[in-house]
């Protein structure tokens, strides 16, 4: 059996003691963990160089965010037929097919980086449990090993959602957890339920280690990421772009929704909805004065996002962004039409829709015909004094989507319109009719995970956990093993 090779080496970072430790790191060499977990330091530097590895391009910095994943929900506008594009594996995921050789590679290289993302955060496990105490401050020991937990599970639950069982499906699959380091120990297979129980298990302690000692706890996001009127620890600035415990909170409601414990999932959104910090929520949805200020990817509303420096600059090969020097080619670049835009929209008052007027970009193909792009991570550098905190990331966890979990799993009709106000007028529109029956909140929410996540990797995995039997702009029959992406044959397949 051959086994995915692991980039074990936690990578090292070349830090200043400047503000953007946290926001505009690159790798600068590998070192034997005996070494690098010698001192406090080699701690951070190792959890540094975990979560830059969540934002490699083959996971969420592109490929479970903007690219492959919502190829996966047929999103894009691509063509029909292979021959007619450069991008393969997007094409080859519209149609479903996992059998053709590019789509098999990129399934193996998603795996790969999920599964070498997982073995860093258990090296952080590992090694506080064995050395911890050179981390001198336990709270910064506290965070540092409930944020590995935390990004473990956060990866653990993807693993999940693409390659596990439709839950409530009738096809059941075993998947690998890993609490593993090194490449000699083959993670232990799990059927869904107990799979699931070890995600709650390391969810719930991640949320035992920051309660009380994340920071959050005494200052506000803004704070913390000002750094001015938070007397901590440098290391323990910037949590919105790492796994702070409201962002724990989040991955709690989303997991518990995937599984169908909606009672839960509401109970855990609300702790966040209703979460105060001296008097003031601790994070409350994006208006439409964060779309004019040009924050397209919501920063005042974002539990968790990645920081990529460089996002603008790749993200424009493929998505075009609201770069007008580009000659629009079909087969290169991903993008929809005006008929798909007023699919997306339809029902939805367009006139006062902060997103539909701020996300969706303009450009015509050689024909004359209107492609419209996705604006979410493009912005005006010159314009901008310093993109870090407001432009160049990854959004992971939206106060949106924490809006939506609510609603969905709300326990009355009431409680349900209550929420779903709050959020259409943070959204620009304010009057909105309530909702009469289950069905019309059932049919809102896919729409709207459709329209708010567009370029951030949800839909897919709101299509699986409905087993939807339709999926917008795939006209081809619908089974299970749509949902199901393939273990790959060279990694961790146990019937291999």
């Amino acid at each position: 059996m051959k086994k995915i090779t692991y980039l074990l080496a936690c990578l090292l970072i070349t830090l200043t003691t400047g503000c953007n430790d946290w926001l505009d790191v690159r790798p600068n060499t590998e070192q034997k963990d005996e070494d690098l977990f010698s001192n406090a330091q080699g701690f951070y530097d190792a959890l540094i160089g975990c979560y830059m590895t969540m934002a490699d391009r083959n996971i969420y910095g592109e490929q479970l965010s903007m690219t492959y994943i919502e190829s996966l929900a047929n999103l894009w506008n691509l063509p029909n037929e292979q021959t007619e594009t450069d991008r393969l594996s997007d094409w080859a995921f519209t149609q479903h097919d996992y059998t053709l050789s590019f789509a098999e590679n990129s399934i193996q290289t998603i795996y790969a980086t999920l599964f070498n993302t997982i073995a860093q955060a258990n090296m952080i496990i590992k090694n506080i449990e064995l050395n911890g105490d050179v981390i001198l401050d336990s709270d910064i020991r506290s965070v540092i090993e409930g944020e590995a937990y935390a990004i473990r599970a956060y990866c653990q639950l993807d693993v999940l959602r693409l390659f596990g069982q439709v839950p409530n499906g009738n096809k059941t699959i075993s998947l690998p957890y890993s609490e593993t380091t090194s490449i000699d120990e083959v993670p232990a297979y799990y059927d869904f339920d107990s799979y699931v129980a070890k995600l709650n298990s390391d969810i719930s302690m991640a949320e035992s280690l920051l309660l009380d000692k994340d920071p959050v706890f005494k200052y506000s996001f803004d704070d913390l990421n000002s750094g001015s009127s938070a007397p901590v620890d440098e290391f323990m600035l910037y949590r919105q772009f790492r796994m702070n415990y409201w962002a724990v909170q989040a991955l709690k409601a989303r997991l518990l929704l995937y599984i169908g414990q909606k009672n839960e999932a509401y109970n855990a959104a609300m702790e966040i909805i209703n979460a105060q910090l001296n008097g003031k929520p601790v994070m409350s949805l994006a208006t439409t004065e964060d779309f004019m200020n040009g924050y397209k990817l919501c920063p005042s509303e974002c539990l968790f996002g990645l920081s990529k420096y460089n996002v603008k600059t790749y993200s424009e090969t493929f998505l075009i962004g609201g770069n007008s020097n580009i000659q629009y080619d079909p087969r290169q670049y991903l993008t929809i039409t005006e008929t798909m835009l007023s699919n997306l929209y339809a029902g939805i008052d367009i006139n006062s829709q902060n997103r539909y007027r701020y996300w969706w970009g303009r450009i015509q193909d050689s024909s004359g015909n209107t492609q419209r792009t996705i604006l979410k991570y493009y912005w005006d550098e010159s314009s901008v004094d310093n993109a870090s905190l407001k432009f160049a990331f990854i959004p992971m966890l939206r106060m949106s989507e924490v809006y939506l979990i609510a609603i969905e799993c709300a326990p009355s009709l009431s409680e349900t319109n209550s929420l779903f106000k709050t959020y259409m007028l943070a959204h620009d529109i304010p009057d909105e009719p309530d909702f009469e029956s289950t069905s019309e909140i059932n049919e809102f929410i896919v729409n709207e995970y459709r329209r708010e996540f567009f370029a951030e990797g949800q839909m897919f995995y709101t299509y699986k956990r409905l087993n939807s039997p339709t999926i917008l702009w795939y006209n081809n029959d619908i089974t299970e093993d749509t949902y199901i992406l393939p273990l790959p044959r060279t990694e961790y397949n146990s019937t291999n």
